[in-house]
């Protein structure tokens, strides 16, 4: 491809793709190149008010387009499967927005598009590349609370906009693909493996979404997990995150969603002194270190820090969490052994 710069293309106006939109600007090898929508009228106005000389009034006409090598999707849920194939087979690098499926069937099927085409794709869980992710992941693994038992993620927010998109269940609506995707992902990412087995209970809309769900994971080697996800709590996002060991524990305010400035992990520690440790993590733009990451791996033609495989095993546990609401019974996580 042409120059040292990826050069992107935002297939769809979603609100989330502004929150990308800054990042991307900033990573110093990428370049935000044209933006699609269904309406002609909506993409020229967005490519305008964001400096863009190029838009497109269909996405199939963007990804025809010689002018971009990667696309970000930010669609709703039930689409990113769909484009995201269609992206790959007209030879496009794909950076699609959480959760890259509203099933794990359906990332099989992405995973079978992209093992033959060549190209990266990657699901954009964000915080997993900023500094504090890296360094609570650290702190787990070289033992500062002892050996880790139990991980509480929680990620809530009051959801006032009856017409909202993320109530959809046709379009994959729902708590839990909407911001529990995030819990159980750290929740992985933590003990360094997926669930093999869950129990669930949730609170649901009319339409069949869940607005609320609180889940246990039991992992393989006897650690524990509990997580939260609402659409019906507090006036902001309330978000968090708890590692408790053996030998203490570590807390972290904002686990998923951080600003620009450093942000700090506690350790307190549960020895006869008990001490409080405060660990400073460099700040940052979350999306920019994806960003960054992605487009590094596309131009060198490295690997990627999460591969389709990290996302059909967070999927299968999002499946298997909704299962278990739906019953009430505890239930095995696919590709696991469930005891």
């Amino acid at each position: 491809m042409p120059g040292d710069k990826l050069r992107w293309g935002v297939l769809g106006t979603a609100r989330i793709a502004d929150t990308v939109i800054p990042g991307l600007l900033q990573a110093s090898n990428s370049e935000l190149v044209a933006v699609a929508s269904r309406d002609a009228e909506k993409a020229r106005e967005w490519a305008q008010a964001r400096g863009l000389q190029h838009y497109f009034s269909s996405y199939d006409e963007m990804l025809a387009s010689d002018l971009i090598d990667a696309v970000y999707i930010p669609l709703p849920n039930a689409l990113h499967v769909e484009w995201s194939i269609r992206a790959i087979e007209r030879g496009k690098h794909v950076l699609c927005e959480k959760p890259i499926s509203t099933q794990a069937s359906h990332v099989e099927e992405l995973i079978a598009a992209q093992q033959s085409s060549g190209v990266k794709v990657m699901e954009a869980f964000m915080y997993r590349f900023h500094p504090q992710t890296q360094r609570i992941r650290q702190l787990v693994y070289e033992g500062a609370i002892g050996e880790a038992r139990i991980v509480r993620a929680t990620f809530d927010f009051l959801l006032s906009r009856a017409n909202d998109v993320r109530l959809s269940k046709e379009l994959g609506g729902g708590s839990l693909l909407d911001v529990g995707c995030y819990c159980v992902n750290i929740s992985t990412l933590v003990t360094g493996m997926p669930p093999k087995a869950v129990t669930a209970s949730a609170v649901w809309a009319e339409n069949g979404v869940d607005t609320s769900l609180v889940g246990t994971l039991e992992f393989p080697n006897g650690m524990l997990g509990v997580i939260d996800c609402s659409f019906q709590v507090g006036t902001s996002m309330q978000q968090g995150l708890e590692v408790s060991g053996t030998g203490g524990l570590i807390r972290v305010e904002q686990p998923f969603r951080m600003s620009d400035e450093d942000t700090t992990i506690t350790v307190d520690k549960a020895d006869k002194d008990v001490t409080v440790q405060r660990v400073r993590v460099p700040g940052g733009n979350e999306y920019r270190f994806m960003v960054e990451h992605f487009a590094d791996a596309v131009l060198n033609d490295t690997e990627l820090s999460y591969t389709l495989e990290d996302s059909l095993a967070n999927m299968r546990v999002l499946d298997a969490l909704i299962e278990a609401a739906r019953t009430g019974r505890r239930v095995g996580v696919a590709g696991t052994s469930a005891g």
